[in-house]
């Protein structure tokens, strides 16, 4: 994750005050709502390492293939990452 989970509590933190100062929400138990709000963004932040690891491991059994062709590391990480991104239809 590219963020720590320190940095993303206080992210948390942050979203939820300029929500209620702008009566968007209201809750009568801001501490459950943070803890909630801050597990949603970090599992959402882990997505991405998520697919990344997925991607790793798809080219890992086709390094052969990969080595025999010539196809460049790089480039089918990049390939590969969009489309599982495309079929967990994340925004990274």
């Amino acid at each position: 994750m590219i963020f720590s989970k320190d940095y993303v509590g206080y992210l948390a933190r942050q979203t939820l005050k300029h929500l209620v100062a702008e009566k968007m929400i209201e809750s009568s138990k801001p501490a459950v709502l943070e803890e909630r709000v801050t597990a949603a963004m970090i599992e959402e932040l882990a997505l991405e390492d998520r697919i990344n690891d997925e991607v790793r491991v798809i080219l890992e059994a086709f390094q052969d293939d990969m080595l025999k062709t010539g196809a460049s590391y790089p480039e089918m990480f990049k390939k590969v990452k969009n489309e599982l991104a495309r079929k967990y239809k994340a925004v990274l």
